[in-house]
């Protein structure tokens, strides 16, 4: 699916989000940053949208970017390629949940609107868990629901109706994009997935809320013990 819609995933997500979606990675970019975090992991990376952040910002002296979508990476080469990006960040063909990293190789760990398109969220967490060196970060950049009873209404009714028939029209998928509203609303936001990410083992879970709570950044650290 995400292969499918890769030539027009940039175009139709500054336009679906009205270019949020921009300014939400570069927030998740400096808050890395804040953590001076050398070697960074960025999981579900699709076209390097992170990476390219990340490099923007300097928050990361090292950034390797999986996914398992090999169209998405081609593109997220030729961005990194063509941005100047250190030739320390690259993009990898990978899977999330079963990496062949090393245990506790990685400062910090980012994903930004791909937890919730992961099958097994939990074995997930906890291969990130495993690669994270003690007192590591993990970043996660994903859509919520608000909690204003009328922005919901209107949020939930723009993705239900507007977002599919937007990306069915631009990006010849409309079923890419039903099932990006049937994800967001399925999607365990909030205390819920603050609960995954402590059975993970995070300690110290935050949450920073986004837009209104269109989306939301949960950090979690891994613990020293």
């Amino acid at each position: 699916m995400f292969d499918s819609i890769a030539p027009r995933y940039d175009l139709l997500n500054r336009l679906l989000s009205f270019r949020r979606d921009i300014a939400w990675r570069r927030r998740l970019a400096k808050l890395v940053g804040q953590h001076h975090c050398h070697r960074v992991l960025d999981l579900a990376t699709g076209t390097g949208d992170v990476l390219l952040a990340l490099a923007e910002n300097n928050a990361a002296h090292m950034a390797v970017g999986i996914d398992l979508a090999p169209e998405m990476l081609t593109l997220a080469q030729r961005k990194l390629a063509k941005s100047g990006a250190p030739q320390t960040f690259s993009a990898i063909q990978a899977n999330a949940g079963i990496t062949s990293f090393r245990h506790a190789s990685f400062d910090a760990a980012t994903i930004a609107f791909g937890i919730r398109n992961i099958p097994n969220v939990s074995e997930t967490l906890r291969e990130i868990h495993r690669v994270l060196k003690p007192g590591g970060l993990l970043f996660v950049l994903e859509f919520s629901l608000p909690a204003n009873p009328l922005v919901r209404a209107m949020y939930l009714a723009y993705f239900r109706y507007a977002v599919p028939a937007i990306g069915g029209w631009i990006g010849r998928n409309r079923a890419a994009y039903d099932y990006l509203n049937r994800s967001v609303e399925a999607f365990p936001y909030g205390p819920q997935f603050c609960a995954l990410l402590s059975a993970a083992g995070f300690i110290h879970i935050t949450v920073e809320s986004l837009t209104f709570g269109i989306a939301a950044i949960y950090i979690g650290v891994k613990s020293c013990g």
